[in-house]
């Protein structure tokens, strides 16, 4: 017998949070979040996204068993600025049952019907900043922090209930060698887009060196994609919470900019050391060791993650990127990094993609969004 329960209390919250730790058990690809942090997205008190979004999280238990979870989302920014009358799902997770995973996305639609929009697409999150796609391809890889694990048989599930793929994503792993064998290409064009463009590279040893960029950062961000399907624009108060919630991850030496001749902001890449194994020992949790775990990864790691890349359109396409390659190779070098992983791009994101041909790598992981109308 299947029923449904939409959370209402902290109680429900919490079994909301920690179903996937159950249904993931053992399992050894699945990184967990940190629970405390997953239940500060979905409280409405705490996470700023909802004074632009509304959002009912509903459980689903089959013979008095909980079986799964999926969020209802609809962000009014992208409803009524970008005129997408989108319902949103994500946190999807669930037995491999069909009658379990129906009725969760059942909810969904009704819920997006109830607020007079035309289709549904997910799993997402509330904006293009959150985890999104389902892995499709690289079940055998572990997820890093910002992206999410899921088994395979959930896309065999949204097939079956008439979903089909609306945007797909790409993941590389790159080796990164000493500095002298770094691609010469990168290292040429680094000097000659330098010196034609009058750009100048900015390095960051403190947290709070880094801060005055931070909005223009977000700006660049909006420039950079607001042609792709995903894009949904971000709001001030996103940004104070999107600063608060990564910037202390995030280790100084591990973002570059670049700036024109006018010290304007025209490029940017924010990478991250790979908290991968440090969230795994975690379990969900930064007490009573977790939390050193993570101080420890940020310092001492061989792997990292590229988390954001910006560039001003009018510099795309002319080798901006190189500069900021260049540079943070002596990062990597210097803390001894020979592995990073690449955020999801999207598949049309050819020009970032390009760049990746110039070191060794491999696709390692697919992920994509389904969709259909409601």
């Amino acid at each position: 017998m299947i029923r449904i329960q939409k959370a209402k209390n902290p109680a429900h919250f919490k079994d909301f949070v920690q179903f996937p730790f159950e249904l993931y058990k053992g399992n050894p690809f699945w990184v967990p979040p940190i629970t405390k942090e997953e239940l500060e997205v979905v409280d409405s008190e705490k996470n700023p996204v909802f004074q632009n979004a509304d959002a009912s999280f509903f459980l689903v238990y089959k013979n008095n068993k909980l079986a799964g979870r999926v969020a209802a989302m609809v962000n009014w920014v992208e409803v009524k600025e970008l005129k997408k009358n989108k319902v949103r799902f994500g946190w999807f997770d669930f037995i491999d049952d069909l009658e379990v995973s129906e009725a969760l996305l059942s909810e969904v639609v009704k819920f997006g019907k109830a607020h007079q929009l035309d289709f549904i697409e997910g799993p997402v999150g509330f904006s293009n900043l959150d985890k999104a796609g389902l892995l499709i391809y690289g079940f055998d890889e572990m997820n890093t922090m910002i992206t999410q694990y899921n088994h395979p048989y959930y896309a065999k599930h949204l097939e079956a209930l008439g979903y089909r793929k609306l945007a797909q994503w790409v993941e590389y792993e790159m080796k990164i060698a000493p500095f002298e064998e770094a691609p010469e290409k990168v290292k040429r064009f680094s000097k000659i887009i330098s010196d034609r463009y009058d750009l100048k590279l900015l390095k960051f040893k403190k947290t709070n060196e880094i801060l005055p960029y931070v909005e223009q950062m977000f700006e660049l961000l909006a420039q950079t994609y607001n042609k792709l399907q995903t894009f949904v624009p971000v709001q001030p108060y996103q940004i104070k919470h999107y600063k608060e919630k990564y910037f202390r991850y995030i280790h100084p030496e591990f973002i570059k900019c670049v700036t024109d001749k006018d010290n304007k902001l025209i490029a940017f890449v924010i990478i991250m050391p790979s908290f991968t194994k440090a969230l795994k020992k975690a379990n969900g949790s930064f007490f009573p060791f977790g939390f050193l775990r993570v101080l420890w990864a940020q310092y001492f790691n061989n792997r990292a993650s590229f988390y954001l890349i910006g560039v001003h359109p009018d510099y795309q396409n002319k080798g901006v990127t190189a500069m900021l390659f260049n540079d943070i190779q002596k990062t990597f070098n210097k803390r001894g990094i020979t592995i990073v992983e690449t955020n999801p791009e999207l598949e049309e994101n050819k020009a970032i993609q390009q760049m990746w041909k110039n070191y060794e790598n491999r696709l390692h992981k697919k992920r994509a969004t389904f969709t259909k109308n409601i």
